[in-house]
């Protein structure tokens, strides 16, 4: 002892880690309270619906696949196609399905106004949702 100071022992090292605990308490507390009310969500009242033709289920929008290479010619479902051949052909699948998408997928060389022409053989044939297809990257300049 020197000059009225008292030595003190050595204190534990502060934790580094997290308490888990609460953490793990909360969680089983949201576990308990979604088991408790999935049930809940369900429709409690139970129904025998009856049997229709009408009431067939509609069909998932779907989708064709319609290419213009580079030196301009058109593929409908990698099937080569004239302009009107192509026109009949997807009249044919509007008639079918009107939401059917077009996936376009056009060469970078081709001319901007070949792609709007084949834009406008969709459309005119009733497909109005038209998606271009592009690869993932980085731009070109």
């Amino acid at each position: 002892m020197a000059f009225g100071r008292l030595e003190r022992p050595l204190a534990a090292e502060p934790m580094s880690d997290i308490n888990m605990t609460p953490l793990i308490d909360v969680m089983l507390v949201l576990v308990v309270i979604f088991i408790i009310t999935a049930p809940l969500l369900a429709s409690s009242i139970r129904l025998d619906l009856p049997k229709t033709d009408a009431a067939t289920p509609i069909d998932t929008p779907r989708f064709v696949s319609l290419v213009v290479d580079r030196s301009g010619q058109t593929y409908l479902q990698d099937k080569a196609l004239d302009l009107p051949e192509l026109a009949r052909q997807l009249t044919r699948i509007a008639a079918q399905n009107p939401d059917t998408e077009v996936q376009l997928r056009a060469d970078q060389a081709l001319p901007y106004g070949r792609v709007v022409e084949v834009m406008g053989v969709a459309q005119k044939a009733g497909l109005n949702r038209i998606g271009f297809v592009a690869e993932p990257g980085a731009v070109q300049r």
